[in-house]
């Protein structure tokens, strides 16, 4: 069991990070929230609150934030909720400031653009100091924030190791279930939001509930074609890090990446990129996922037609006709 002194740092005061941060308060754990802005760590020590991130929050009293990522670092176990693309840029400043065998749980979701590396090997490359793990799972920042039930899943290599984190944040509303299976929660985590991209199109384009479901249905085969390649077990990605998170992704606006295709599908362009689409992970992910499937010969058609629609290469409609019109086949 893990002990109850155990101390846990937050890195990144964002939506995802301060929900989490409340999360391990609530399972009764001191914890630490870093923040890149003395500002926002001033204003959830003073304040409780967190507006500019997460508006309509309440910090759970037990949490405490800090603008030194060495005082954070300090901590027991160390949850990385920076985007993808920072992770090794904040794993890399982490890594002198740690003790050697701190478990550091990734809780973002991509994959590293240019190198093609998944979160636990940016971190191995990285932090070699720290042992990784990875967090992931159908879970909205409000809802973890208010205390609603919700279920993630937790994996690392050792399994030991991955119980140890699931006892460590559990508490009775938040659930985890823990995994060896990394590769596969990883998978998982960073291509639902390639494709809950293309679910918010159906949405923005106002295309139907059937053309909604059939590009979830069908996107989950292409998650599940990825995962196989890169060995992920069937269970995994059945279960709440892969199916249940492209679940929750595709079904509204409340996800940024089906927001950002809900945009696009009503015709708003891809100058959002560069504004609330920017903060949507799988804008960031698209093409490297579709390099990576074209590497290994793995058929991913809705995730290639995202790529091209957020490269500027063909505009929604052209994306649409060309996925309905490929030849048809068996299922």
């Amino acid at each position: 069991m893990a002990s109850a002194a155990m101390r846990v740092a937050v890195l990144g005061a964002g939506a995802w990070g301060t929900a989490l941060a409340n999360a391990a308060a609530r399972a009764g754990r001191p914890t630490t929230i870093w923040a890149r802005e003395p500002a926002v760590a001033a204003e959830i020590n003073d304040q409780r609150t967190n507006e500019t991130r997460l508006p309509g929050a309440r910090i759970v009293d037990r949490v405490r934030a800090t603008a030194s990522l060495a005082e954070a670092a300090a901590a027991d176990m160390v949850l990385a909720v920076v985007p993808a693309q920072a992770l090794r840029q904040v794993a890399a400043a982490l890594q002198p400031l740690i003790r050697p065998g701190t478990v550091l749980v990734v809780c973002a979701k991509g994959i590293e653009r240019g190198t093609g590396r998944f979160m636990t090997e940016v971190v191995a490359e990285a932090a070699p100091a720290a042992v990784p793990a990875i967090l992931s799972g159908p879970s909205f920042a409000s809802d973890v924030e208010k205390g609603l039930p919700t279920a993630v899943t937790v994996a690392a290599a050792d399994e030991a190791l991955a119980r140890r984190i699931a006892e460590t944040m559990g508490s009775p509303t938040f659930r985890l279930y823990h995994s060896t299976d990394v590769r596969g929660v990883e998978i998982g985590g960073a291509a639902k939001n390639v494709l809950a991209i293309a679910a918010g199109i159906v949405g923005g384009r106002r295309l139907g509930a059937s053309a909604a479901a059939a590009i979830t249905a069908r996107g989950f085969a292409e998650l599940s074609r990825f995962g196989r390649a890169f060995g992920a077990r069937p269970e995994t990605l059945m279960g709440l890090s892969g199916l249940g998170d492209l679940i929750l992704t595709c079904s509204g606006p409340q996800s940024r990446n089906f927001a950002l295709g809900f945009a696009l599908g009503e015709g708003k362009g891809l100058d959002l990129l560069s504004g609330r689409g920017a903060l949507a992970e799988g804008a960031l992910t698209a093409e490297i996922l579709v390099e990576t499937a074209r590497t290994r010969g793995i058929d991913m058609p809705i995730a290639e037609a995202i790529d091209a629609v957020l490269g500027g290469l063909i505009d929604v409609d052209q994306a649409i006709a060309q996925l309905m019109a490929r030849p048809q086949k068996a299922e």
